[in-house]
């Protein structure tokens, strides 16, 4: 077996089916997984990268000299097998998220501090939100969600016209926004209810996503998220090209030209392992039947600030970090110390509508609003060492985190078509894969599926 960033070897036998040769568009996860995984059967892989790194939507953040934080994509669970394998090989640990001690609160006039991660609003009310996004997603078709019953209807209502007609007290209708946000980054008013209810399901169930220990957001990969691809790109060595945004992907009988800013690539197919938003914006020819996004189609809308301190002084006020609120920037923050890195950071999510208004400010207000808020959850920290943003409602490679939103109408117009190749096309990502879809997970699982589908071509 080959060790983290062992190169693959260029005897590596040749492939069995009809393909010898492959492009793949985007150096994140999906892409890399899957080109890896072709080179590995010894189809000729070129990886194109628009950026001047790889990882995609995982970005790691230097805090400290030896420590990283994940600026981007950071969570994983024991139900991430394939990720989870994947990190094995290449020889890299998960450390846990922690969460030890009290949280904070700041929904009402004055922040509070209690044990757990229970808001204090109405239990009733609160209750009656979970048991009802429970059973809508248990009705949910996880494989194919535009079969799902009253698909239609869902999926032309928004999440926020969904709330308007179910959500009675004010409790519920203050949570609702804050946890889509949490949990998938998501506008409520851009967003189909079907989409949110596939979300739910295909990570695992609302409970599952939601949970630290011993849910989908238990762990991290010690190091940052980032290194998964650095080592897949390190197997592949000069195969992976940077600075080379894809601009057209051309077929014809005999296979497909990739034409990239800095020049043309000839192969048999080609892998997108690109955000729809993006994949959309490429000219094919011929041209797409169905496009893989469309007008309602929404940009992830995160935004995640790293505040850092000499330590993390909140545990020894017996806090864990974690805070929920119901203003901006910051609606939520979790301690994302790395271990043993002598600092403390403290990672705030800005999500859903305050995305766009807070990536909107210069970067003095950024800071300062931020650090502001930050004190008044945590009144004993001291002015950070280090600060950063991370905006991924506009960078322009990625257009929105966690992933892509599904909005009124995507699921019935693009569902049926998401995974389907075109001609020598194919499609890989996590906003292909019906499991655990906008996660890492799903992004490994993605490049797989693809890979399969390549080496069985005829």
């Amino acid at each position: 077996m080959t060790g983290p960033d062992t190169p693959l070897a260029a005897d590596t036998p040749g492939p069995s089916g009809g393909v010898t040769s492959a492009v793949v568009v985007g150096a994140g996860y999906a892409g890399l997984t899957a080109a890896t995984e072709l080179a590995a059967r010894g189809v000729d892989v070129t990886v194109l990268e628009a950026r001047d790194r790889v990882g995609g939507r995982a970005y790691g953040l230097r805090v400290s000299a030896d420590g990283w934080a994940d600026a981007g994509a950071a969570y994983l669970g024991d139900r991430h097998t394939e990720l989870h394998a994947l990190m094995a090989e290449l020889d890299l640990k998960a450390t846990p998220t922690t969460m030890d001690g009290a949280s904070r609160f700041a929904l009402g006039s004055e922040a509070s501090t209690r044990d757990g991660r229970f808001p204090p609003l109405n239990a009733v009310a609160l209750g009656d939100l979970f048991e009802r996004l429970d059973d809508l997603t248990a009705t949910v078709r996880p494989d194919a969600p535009w079969l799902t019953p009253g698909a239609e209807e869902l999926d032309l209502l928004t999440a926020r016209e969904w709330a308007e007609r179910h959500l009675t007290h004010p409790d519920a209708r203050l949570f609702f926004p804050l946890f889509l946000g949490e949990m998938m980054a998501a506008d409520p008013a851009r967003v189909s209810m079907l989409h949110v209810a596939f979300y739910l399901r295909s990570g695992g169930g609302l409970r599952y996503l939601n949970a630290f220990e011993g849910g989908a957001q238990q762990d991290r990969i010690d190091g940052g998220a980032h290194q998964v691809c650095e080592r897949l790109a390190a197997r592949l060595g000069p195969r992976v090209r940077l600075g080379e945004p894809v601009l057209a992907v051309h077929q014809d009988d005999e296979g497909v030209t990739v034409r990239s800013a800095r020049g043309e690539y000839r192969a048999d197919v080609a892998v997108m392992a690109l955000p729809p938003l993006l994949a959309d914006a490429v000219d094919y020819r011929p041209g797409l039947p169905v496009r893989r996004a469309s007008d309602r189609t929404a940009r992830g809308c995160a935004v995640k600030v790293h505040l850092v301190y000499p330590a993390p002084y909140w545990r020894d006020h017996g806090l864990s970090g974690w805070s929920v609120n119901a203003e901006g920037p910051l609606l939520s923050t979790v301690d994302d110390s790395p271990a043993g890195a002598g600092v403390g950071v403290l990672t705030g999510f800005v999500t859903g509508a305050e995305a766009h208004r807070y990536a909107a400010l210069d970067p003095r207000e950024q800071r300062s609003t931020a650090v502001e808020q930050a004190t008044r959850l945590f009144p004993m920290l001291p002015e950070p060492v280090g600060f950063h943003v991370t905006d991924w409602v506009n960078d322009p490679y990625s257009k929105g985190c966690y992933a892509a939103l599904f909005g009124p109408g995507d699921w019935l117009r693009h569902g049926p078509t998401l995974t389907e190749p075109h001609l020598r096309v194919h499609w890989a990502g996590t906003e292909t894969s019906t499991e655990f879809f906008g996660l890492l997970e799903g992004a490994v699982r993605s490049g797989r599926r693809v890979a399969a589908e390549v080496l069985a071509r005829p």
